[in-house]
């Protein structure tokens, strides 16, 4: 019985953990969605800040927004990056988007 209550207990803490890293990466993805149509759709990203953070609502979640050219026609692809912090680790995750860059 000894032998087995500390596996049990250390299963237990990397179920937990796993938990834990799903729902911030989750959180992480809604942000991104969140930012990148917020940015695409209003045309803010042509005058927009390339960084922030959640701080006030998501402390430790951080936002950076790159744009590069697409290749064919008058678009950009807008990526947006979002940094989450997790067992003293920064993960990250990025959406990317195309945008008409015709369009003023």
């Amino acid at each position: 019985m000894a032998i087995v209550i500390p596996v049990v207990m250390q299963g237990i803490s990397i179920a937990n953990r796993a938990g834990v890293g799903a729902e911030r990466k989750e959180i992480a993805v809604q942000l991104a969605a969140n930012m990148l149509n917020q940015l695409s759709i209003s045309n803010l990203w042509q005058t927009a800040q390339a960084s922030g953070t959640f701080e006030q609502d998501y402390p430790g979640y951080a936002w950076s927004m790159q744009q590069q050219a697409w290749p064919d026609g008058d678009m950009q692809q807008l990526t947006l990056e979002v940094t989450y912090p997790l067992q003293g680790r920064v993960f990250a995750v990025e959406l990317s988007t195309l945008v008409d860059d015709s369009v003023q």
